[in-house]
């Protein structure tokens, strides 16, 4: 009887301990007297009071012009996309990739690919995608967590490599010409929240006729009158995709050719490589918070029903960079995507951890490792670029590297981004890439079946 009452005593002390606790009057005093007025403190606030931009008063005076924009390894590539006010980068990435081959093949000055033919079918396809997945969970209640999820946010005109595959696959692609930007594709914001709100009623709506013992057919008659809809609000703001077209364009040498009666999906395999697909292509990621030399696969990340997932395989940042670097030598331009707003100096174009000093000017410590700031959602992936340099030192081991950008040639340097080797530790989290580049062990891991993550992972 004894024991069992110790051990309620404790528990119930323990339960009192983590009670939520007010700010007395002596833990006030201590923290207020903790904030001393000495000279360098009074100065750092007259500054700060004054000026509302704090990253430019804690810019790292020490690092400026000690870091260029050359470098020894560099793929042959030529010209900046613009994607404007939209999320699109993983598909201006995804094809700048492909650029080059594409200007070689046809002897042209320049190239680039119609994005808003893509992105009409990206959001095309995203709607019936979340339409099916509002059909397959509309027996589950309405807070859960997959379902609030999905609600939260049914469309977007982000993503990653694998939903460029996907529409690439089906639907093909065309130049920039045949299918020109618009005011919508270039600013997404006002339709992606028309058809986002289309979705959210077509979605309830599907919800409520299961519940009233509706049939799959009856759901599925009701997604297409919803898709329907998302159809026009597209075709309205984007203009309707072409399904064959003829592109004339001037070569290197002055003369002027066409290619006549293409469809978009010929147009693709005509510049696609044979081996361009998730066979060889791997996205190989840097994720301290799981294992090495694993395997994962995120459910539902893709925009075709029919499509691959998004699956990547984890490695060390050794393994990553050690194939970048062969893949920049043997010419070929990655997909990259990174937490470029980290350490970013705009004016210069140059990433560096060290580039703006936070804990010298504010006094407080701020420094995570990467795994602490994953968890914590203080750090993850938010823009994807072409990585298509690399510097070395005497040694071969990397010291800088240059993204290609989507963001104009105004943006950064001339349109491309240098950042330091130590902030691709930092802040590169994937890569897409051949797998002729990756090492024996990465190539074995390959093998293994992959770890299924759910569509809210705190990662993705």
């Amino acid at each position: 009887m004894k024991k069992i009452q110790v051990t309620l005593v404790t528990l119930l002390l323990t339960g009192a301990s983590l009670c939520a606790q007010t700010i007395g009057e002596k833990e006030l005093n201590d923290i207020k007297g903790s904030f001393q007025k000495d000279a360098s403190t009074k100065a750092i606030q007259n500054v700060l009071t004054n000026d509302k931009n704090i990253r430019d008063n804690a810019l790292n005076r020490e690092i400026q012009g000690k870091i260029d924009h050359y470098f020894k390894y560099r793929v042959k590539v030529q010209g900046i996309t613009d994607q404007q006010s939209s999320g699109r980068c993983w598909m201006f990435t995804s094809m700048n990739v492909l650029r080059p081959s594409i200007i070689e093949k046809y002897n042209l000055t320049g190239f680039d690919f119609s994005h808003n033919y893509l992105y009409f079918w990206d959001m095309f396809e995203k709607s019936n995608l979340f339409l099916e997945n509002m059909i397959a969970t509309a027996n589950k209640p309405m807070d859960d967590r997959d379902v609030t999820f999905m609600f939260q946010a049914p469309v977007g005109d982000g993503g990653v490599w694998n939903l460029y595959y996907n529409l690439g696959e089906k639907y093909g692609v065309v130049p920039k010409e045949v299918m020109p930007e618009t005011a919508h594709s270039n600013n997404t914001s006002a339709m992606g929240s028309l058809i986002n709100e289309r979705l959210r009623k077509g979605g309830y709506t599907i919800r409520e006729m299961a519940a009233q013992g509706k049939k799959i057919k009856e759901l599925r008659a009701e997604k297409v009158s919803v898709l329907k809809d998302i159809y026009r609000i597209l075709a309205l703001c984007l203009g309707e995709p072409p399904t064959t077209f003829t592109w004339r364009y001037k070569d290197r040498n002055g003369e002027i050719k066409e290619l006549a009666n293409y469809t978009p999906q010929q147009f693709y395999k005509e510049i696609t490589p044979a081996d361009y697909n998730p066979k060889n292509y791997i996205m190989i990621m840097n994720d301290p918070t799981r294992e090495y030399y694993k395997v994962y696969d995120i459910q539902n990340y893709r925009n075709t029903i029919e499509g691959i997932n998004w699956v990547y395989l984890n490695l060390p940042n050794e393994d990553i960079k050690e194939a970048a670097i062969a893949s920049i030598k043997g010419n070929e331009a990655m997909y990259t995507s990174s937490d470029v707003g980290k350490y970013f100096n705009r004016e210069t174009g140059i990433l560096d951890p060290e580039m703006y000093d936070y804990n010298s000017l504010m006094g407080v410590d701020f420094s995570m490792d990467k795994k602490t700031r994953i968890l914590t959602r203080q750090s993850g992936s938010a823009h994807a670029m072409s990585l298509v340099a690399v510097d070395v030192d005497a040694n071969g081991k990397p010291t800088k590297w240059e993204f290609e950008n989507s963001w104009g040639p105004q943006a950064g340097h001339n349109g491309y981004l240098t950042f330091t080797d130590k902030w691709f530790d930092e802040y590169i989290f994937r890569v897409v890439i051949h797998k002729k580049y990756l090492g024996e062990k990465a190539l074995k891991a390959l093998d293994q079946k992959p770890i299924l993550l759910p569509m809210w992972d705190y990662m993705f």
